[in-house]
Formats: structure tokens, C-alpha cells, sequence
């Protein structure tokens, strides 16, 4: 009876135990987009598997191999289950419930529930055997726990077709539903600044018509569908779309969904680069939009800096009529741009980027115009954006002259250096959406215009899915932000120790602070902080990036 008491209460703990394990698994299975190949990867970068209690399994089987034959039968595997019961409660216990204890919690979306439910139960259902009349050896027991994992990799498996299914009539009734309002659409995609593009662009055509702008980072198929299904109606006279690219083939499905009658391409760089391996890749795969504007007749604005290419230069050339190129001439160093200038003679121009205390001034020319154009926004790359929605609000026939006044009133762009003063004559400069070395060079530009005789102080834990050149890229920015800041507060500085290097090679008599999380860093603000400070918070990790479970 003892003993069916203690198997009960295992049981039960273990059930315990694989729920709060198994949401763990399931957080990083969501903000990888349930893509298995990338949460395995995770689980063997990090060694994100249970090392903990399947060591204490292993010890405790030991004890029960030498106790048992000193006791009678019943008593060693009393022994045994009591022992593995405490344990297990106390990692139930440690572990975080990220529902509630993370930044970008876990989100509990029907498809989250139909892959978490079943893989529970599955894993539920292969501890009972120890309810088997002759308990099979201890040691299974670390097997039940390092299933966990893969039971919910086999649902969301077995869930494939029907998902699926499911994704193909989302998708269609999106695709028709665009195709019987017949908005313009206009289609934005490169490797950083379309977002920005978006909020700016978004900002000036609402002052003209009704505009259905796509939220946020919403960039993928069933994102955008979720958006038209839900919000787009036959008013709307504009539809900007954000594209993202994740693999070859990512812009052409995005263009089938919606068909874009313009096309914008701001940047192709080393954002998302360890996706694509080589920036040619990333080039080709943003060019999808071009190939679907030209064959549907539509204009492509884009940066001069996408034209560095073979493949996007020869589509240019062969469809000049399509294309209005935009960028610098080799001898403007606006954002320390090196490298030949791809603009020719009748492309626009840009003369100017001008960061003042009340946002940025634009000079540029085009078509023997000479245009300036003020807009509250910081950070001298945002210059580029700026020109590449005024040329996109011209082309869609709104005047030169309601542009520039709508400029003057676009909002600051949500964690895209936005500043923000705070009492106490803090500074705050958040740019914790941004992950890519042109944005973090800018940003730290900005630092050094913004300080008004306090400290500049740096909150970074660097940048992400860079590749092959992660730590290059760290090193370079890492040297320029110790000729800039007078304090570093570097998160997770064993994930960018280039970063770390640079920074100490040209700021060697400055402060440098190494946290573990990004709190650690906000509590020091809290305690160090004096009147005049400007503090840069250059991106901000995911979970799965900065706080990785010790399981």
C-alpha cells in the first residue's frame, strides 16, 4: 500500500514537472515559429537539456542498487520513489514559468494549445510504467524526462497537415479579400528600415485617404492574412505591406498573397544573415518583390546600396523604367559609408543628414528639384528612410509640399531610437528593436550629439544572427563605441567578447559593466544614474538569446 501511495505521488509530481518543462520547451518553440530544425539547434547550442535532476536520477540509482539487496523488496523502491519525488519537486519548483517570468512571454495561441496539450498527455502517458506490476530500472526514468521535447516536436509533426490546411484557407480568403477591395499595395522588404519606411510612409498617406498599415514586425503570411482578415475593408485606399524574408522563396509567396502595385527595398545587410549564409542569397531573395513589381507594371524605389550586387544591378539595368533609385554619391559620408556610390545622373540625390536637438534635416535632389525636408525623428540612417517615403508618397500622387507638412508630424518610431526624457534629467534613447551594424553605428552617433555635459552611457547585448562576421562586425562597433561612450554596460558579454576587446582597445580608461540580463543593467541605472545622463539601449535580446533556462 506504501508503495502504491509513494508511485501515486510520483506520478503526480512528474506531471507537474513536465508541464512546467514542457511550456519551457514550448517558449523557445514559439519564438522560433515552430520551426524544429532551429529549436534542436537551440537545445544543442545551449545544452538546454536536463543535466540537473537526470544527475540526481543517476545517483539515486546507485543508492538503490546497494541498498536494495540490504532491505526487503518493498522498502528499496519506497526509498527510490520518495527520493526522486523530492527532487523533482524542487526542480518543479525552480523552474520558470515563462507565461510570467519572461520578457516576450509564452503566448497561449490556439496553436500553441493544439501542439502543448497533446504532447503533455503523450508524456503523461509514457510514465506509466511505473505503475507496471514489476517496476522496469530507475534510470527510465531520465528518459521520460528528456522526451519531453520531442513529444511536442512529434504533435506539432502529426499536426503538420492540418495546420497546414489551415494556413491554405486563412491564406486564400486574405488573397481574395484583397483582390475584391483593390487597394493600392505597397510592398516593403530589405534587410533593416522597412519598418521605418512603413511608419513614416504610413504616417503621410493617412493624411490623404484611408490607410491599412500591417503592426509592428508583422511580416509573414499568416501575420499579413490575420491583418486583412481582420482589418482591411473596402475603404481603404492604401495597404502598405512589411515583407519578411526568412529563406529563398519568402518575398515571391508574400507577393502571391498580396500583389503589389509598388515595391520599396531599403537595405540588403547582414540582418538575419546566418539564415541566408552569403548576402547574394539575401540580395536575390529580396529582389522577389522587384520581379513581381515588373511584371505587374509597377514602380521599385530603392537604395542605391542594393545595386552592389550582379543580380540586382543586371534586373535595374534591363527595367530601368521601373526604378527610382535613391542614396549617396561616393563623396557624401553621411552614415561613414565607404565603397563605390551606384547612383547615376537623374536618381535623387541625398546632399544632407542633418541631426539636431529636434529631429533631422534632409537635403536632397531630385529630378533638378532641390527639396529639404524636416522630420522629428533620430538617428542619421533614418535620413534614408525618410527619402525613400517621400519618393513613395510622390509617385502615389500626393504633393511634394502636404509631404513635407506631414513630416513634420510623424510620431517617434516605437523602440527605433526613440527619446524619451525622464525626470531627473535622465535621457533615454531606446533602440531596443534594432539588430544590425548600420542602425548601432547611428545609433551611437546620436549618443554623441544627444550628451549635453553628462555621461553616455551604453546598454547592449550586442547584435544577433550575424553569421560568419558576428564577431567582426562586434569588434568594429565596439571600437567606436568606446571612442563615443563614457560608460558600457555590456549584457551577456560572453556572447560578444570582440565587442568587448574593441571597446577596450579604444576606450581604456572608460567603464565597462558585464550583466547578465537586461534588469541587471536597468537596476544599475536606478542606483548610478546623475542629472544629464543619455543612456543608448542598443537592441534588446529575446529569451531564447539571454536568459537560457538552466534545466
Amino acid at each position: 500500500m506504501i508503495e502504491l501511495a509513494s508511485t501515486v505521488l510520483l506520478f503526480s509530481t512528474f506531471a507537474a514537472f513536465a508541464g512546467k518543462r514542457g511550456m519551457t520547451y514550448m517558449h523557445v518553440y514559439q519564438q522560433e515559429e515552430y520551426d524544429t530544425e532551429r529549436l534542436l539547434g537551440w537545445i544543442w547550442k545551449n545544452k538546454a537539456f536536463d543535466k540537473r535532476l537526470s544527475l540526481m536520477i543517476l545517483l539515486i540509482c546507485g543508492l538503490y542498487y546497494f541498498v536494495a539487496p540490504l532491505f526487503f523488496d518493498y522498502v528499496a523502491p519506497v526509498f527510490f520513489n520518495f527520493a526522486l519525488l523530492l527532487f523533482m519537486a524542487i526542480a518543479t519548483a525552480l523552474e520558470k514559468d515563462p507565461r510570467k517570468d519572461s520578457k516576450k512571454k509564452l503566448v497561449a495561441t490556439n496553436r500553441a494549445k493544439q501542439i502543448f496539450f497533446p504532447a503533455y498527455v503523450l508524456s503523461i502517458m509514457a510514465a506509466t510504467w511505473c505503475f507496471l506490476p514489476i517496476m522496469p530500472m530507475p534510470w527510465i526514468w531520465i528518459v521520460n524526462i528528456h522526451l519531453i521535447p520531442f513529444t511536442i516536436l512529434l504533435i506539432n509533426l502529426l499536426l503538420m497537415p492540418f495546420e497546414n490546411a489551415k494556413q491554405r484557407r486563412f491564406w486564400n480568403e486574405a488573397h481574395n479579400k484583397v483582390l475584391d477591395a483593390q487597394p493600392t499595395v505597397i510592398g516593403i522588404t530589405g534587410s533593416f528600415g522597412k519598418t521605418s519606411v512603413k511608419h513614416i510612409l504610413g504616417h503621410i498617406l493617412k493624411t490623404q485617404a484611408d490607410t491599412l498599415v500591417t503592426p509592428g514586425s508583422v511580416n509573414t503570411p499568416m501575420g499579413i492574412s490575420r491583418i486583412i482578415r481582420e482589418e482591411l475593408e473596402p475603404d481603404h485606399k492604401y495597404f502598405i505591406v512589411e515583407m519578411g524574408a526568412y529563406g529563398h522563396g519568402s518575398i515571391e509567396r508574400l507577393c502571391k498573397l498580396v500583389p503589389p502595385d509598388m515595391g520599396i527595398i531599403t537595405a540588403i545587410g547582414h540582418a538575419h544573415y546566418e539564415r541566408f549564409k552569403s548576402l547574394e542569397a539575401v540580395a536575390e531573395t529580396k529582389y522577389e518583390l522587384a520581379e513581381s513589381i515588373i511584371a505587374r507594371g509597377g514602380q521599385m524605389i530603392v537604395h542605391e546600396r542594393t545595386l552592389r550586387f550582379d543580380h540586382t544591378r543586371t534586373m535595374k539595368e534591363e527595367h530601368e523604367s521601373h526604378f527610382i533609385v535613391c542614396g549617396e554619391t561616393a563623396d557624401v559620408d553621411t552614415s561613414k559609408k565607404t565603397g563605390k556610390s551606384y547612383l547615376k545622373k537623374g536618381d535623387l540625390e541625398i546632399q544632407q543628414i542633418i541631426q539636431n536637438t529636434k529631429g533631422l534635416e534632409v537635403r536632397f535632389n531630385w529630378k533638378n528639384v532641390q527639396y529639404n525636408v524636416e522630420c522629428p525623428l533620430y538617428g542619421i540612417h533614418h535620413g534614408h528612410n525618410i527619402v525613400l517615403a517621400f519618393i513613395a508618397a510622390f509617385e502615389l500622387g500626393v504633393t511634394s509640399a502636404d509631404i513635407q507638412s506631414a513630416m513634420l508630424s510623424v510620431p517617434q518610431i516605437e523602440h527605433r531610437l526613440e527619446v524619451r526624457k525622464q525626470s531627473g534629467g535622465l535621457t533615454i534613447i531606446d533602440d531596443a528593436y534594432n539588430s544590425n551594424p548600420i542602425g548601432f553605428q547611428s545609433a551611437l552617433g546620436l549618443l554623441s550629439h544627444m550628451g549635453s555635459g553628462g555621461r553616455k552611457i551604453l546598454i547592449t547585448p550586442g547584435m544577433v544572427e550575424l553569421g560568419k562576421i558576428h564577431n567582426e562586425a562586434h569588434k568594429s562597433i565596439g571600437k567606436y563605441a568606446g571612442e563615443i561612450c563614457d560608460i558600457a554596460i555590456v549584457v551577456k558579454g560572453k556572447r560578444i567578447p570582440t565587442f568587448v576587446e574593441g571597446f577596450k582597445e579604444t576606450g581604456a580608461s572608460k567603464i565597462m559593466e558585464q550583466v547578465e540580463s537586461f534588469d541587471e543593467a536597468q537596476k544599475w541605472i536606478a542606483k548610478n544614474k546623475q542629472d544629464g545622463d543619455v543612456v543608448l539601449i542598443e537592441n534588446d535580446l529575446p529569451d531564447i538569446y539571454e536568459r537560457v533556462p538552466k534545466i
